[in-house]
C-alpha cells in the first residue's frame, strides 16, 4: 500500500473513531436528559435528595439516595448499543408514590420475609410491622427503600451511602450505623459493599432490589432469558412464602437451574411451590464454590441483547423474584408500563426468616463487631 493510501486509510479509520465517540457523547447526553435532575432534587424529612451518575468508558448508572436506589443502568449489548437494563421511575414523586415500593432499592434492616413480624433474642420478643399478608417483609412500613441515605461522590465512579437507623426503628433493637458503597469497576461490575454496626444485639441482612430486563426496560417478557444459577437446594415456603425450614434439591424440579433454562420455560409447571410463588419468588442455597472469596450465584443472558450478568456474591443465597406480582400499576421512566412479568430480580441474602430457623445462617450482630458484605453484578456480552 502507498503512503498516500496509508494516511488516507489512517484518516478514515480516525473519523470513524470521533464518530462513534460523537454518537456515544450524545447518546450519554440523551440519556441524562430522560432523567431531569430537577426532577429529583428535593427535600424529605428535612434531607436533600439528589440524582448522581456513577460510569466508566463502558457502563453509566443513575441512583439518587432516596431509598439508596439504581434509576438506571445502561450497559453496551452485543452491538455495542447502551441499554437500561434496570427499570426505574422518571421522578422523586413518582417513587414515593408508587404502588411497587422497591424499584432499584437498598433493602434494610432485614430483606425478605419474617414469619408473623415477631423474633426472639435473648429471651426478648421484637415485633416488626407486618406489611405482607401477616408477616414482615423487607424491614416493615418503612424500611430503608424510604428513608434518605446521606451521599458522598468521591469520584465519578463510586457513590457512599451511611443511613443511621435507630433505636427500636420498624421494632429493629439497637441503634444500627449503615454503609452501603456503590461503585462500578473497571471490568465492568456493579459492586455493592454493605457494612454496619450496632450499640445492641440486632438482626441485618440487607440487599438490593434491582428489577433487571437486559434487553433494556420496557422491551416485553423475560420469560425468554436465559437463567443459571450456581445452586443445587433451595429453601421451600408455605403459602405465605415463608420458609418451612427443609433444604430441598432442585434436581428433577422447575427449580433446577444447575445448567441453564429460559425463566418461562417451566413456569407454568404443576408444582405446588410455583403455584404457592405465583411463579419463581423462592431463596436458593448457593453451592459455596468460591472464585476470588465469592460464590458465583447466576448467570443471566438477555435473548435479544446478548448482554450477559454475572452475579458474585459472599453471600450464602440469592433470591429469584420473576416479576409475579408485576402488574401495569406503575409507568417507567421510559414511558412503558410495569407489566406482568416484564423485570425479574436477583437478590443476594442470607435466608428469610431467618431468626425463625434454627437451621439457616444466623443474621445476628453484636456490638463490637462488623456486618460487611460484597457483592457484584457483572457484565459482558455473547
Amino acid at each position: 500500500m502507498s503512503i498516500i493510501l496509508l494516511m488516507t486509510a489512517c484518516k478514515e479509520k480516525q473519523k470513524r473513531v470521533e464518530d462513534a465517540d460523537l454518537k456515544q457523547e450524545i447518546k450519554l447526553e440523551v440519556m441524562s436528559s430522560n432523567l431531569k435532575e430537577e426532577n429529583f432534587n428535593t427535600t424529605i424529612d428535612g434531607k436533600p435528595v439528589k440524582l448522581y451518575w456513577l460510569q466508566n468508558k463502558d457502563l453509566k448508572m443513575a441512583m439518587t439516595n432516596y431509598g439508596g436506589r439504581i434509576v438506571s443502568l445502561y450497559v453496551p449489548d452485543k452491538n455495542g448499543q447502551l441499554t437500561d437494563v434496570s427499570i426505574g421511575r422518571g421522578s422523586i414523586r413518582e417513587y414515593v408514590e408508587s404502588a411497587e415500593a422497591y424499584f432499584g432499592a437498598t433493602i434494610g434492616r432485614v430483606g425478605n420475609r419474617i414469619a408473623k413480624g415477631k423474633f426472639t433474642m435473648d429471651g426478648i420478643e421484637y415485633s416488626i410491622p407486618t406489611n405482607n399478608n401477616e408477616n414482615a417483609l423487607h424491614g416493615g412500613y418503612k424500611g430503608f427503600q424510604d428513608v434518605v441515605w446521606d451521599a458522598d461522590r468521591p469520584n465519578d465512579h463510586t457513590l457512599v451511602l451511611t443511613y443511621k437507623s435507630p433505636d427500636m426503628e420498624e421494632g429493629f433493637p439497637g441503634n444500627l450505623s449503615a454503609k452501603v458503597t456503590y461503585s462500578i469497576t473497571d471490568d465492568n461490575a456493579v459492586r455493592i459493599e454493605y457494612e454496619a454496626t450496632t450499640d445492641k444485639p440486632t438482626i441485618v441482612n440487607l440487599t438490593n432490589h434491582t428489577y433487571f430486563n437486559l434487553n433494556g426496560e420496557g422491551s416485553g417478557t423475560i420469560l425468554n432469558h436465559s437463567l443459571q444459577l450456581y445452586a443445587d437446594k433451595f429453601t421451600p415456603v408455605d403459602e405465605g412464602l415463608i420458609p418451612t425450614g427443609e433444604f430441598k434439591e432442585v434436581k428433577g424440579t422447575p427449580f433446577g437451574f444447575t445448567s441453564p433454562h429460559t425463566i418461562g420455560e417451566r413456569i407454568e409447571t404443576d408444582n405446588e411451590q410455583v403455584k404457592f410463588g405465583g411463579g419463581y419468588d423462592h431463596n436458593f442455597v448457593l453451592n459455596d464454590k468460591k472464585e476470588n472469596g465469592m460464590n458465583h450465584a447466576a448467570k443471566v443472558i438477555g435473548d435479544k441483547s446478548g448482554i450477559v450478568m454475572d452475579i458474585y456474591t459472599q453471600e450464602p443465597g440469592i433470591q429469584f423474584y420473576s416479576g409475579n406480582f408485576m402488574a401495569s400499576e406503575n409507568t417507567l421512566k421510559s414511558g412503558a408500563k410495569d407489566d406482568f412479568r416484564t423485570a425479574f430480580c436477583l437478590e443476594t441474602q442470607h435466608f428469610p426468616d431467618a431468626p425463625n430457623q434454627p437451621a439457616f445462617p444466623p443474621i445476628r450482630l453484636n456490638p463490637g463487631e462488623m456486618y460487611h458484605t460484597i457483592s457484584e453484578y457483572r457484565f459482558s456480552t455473547q
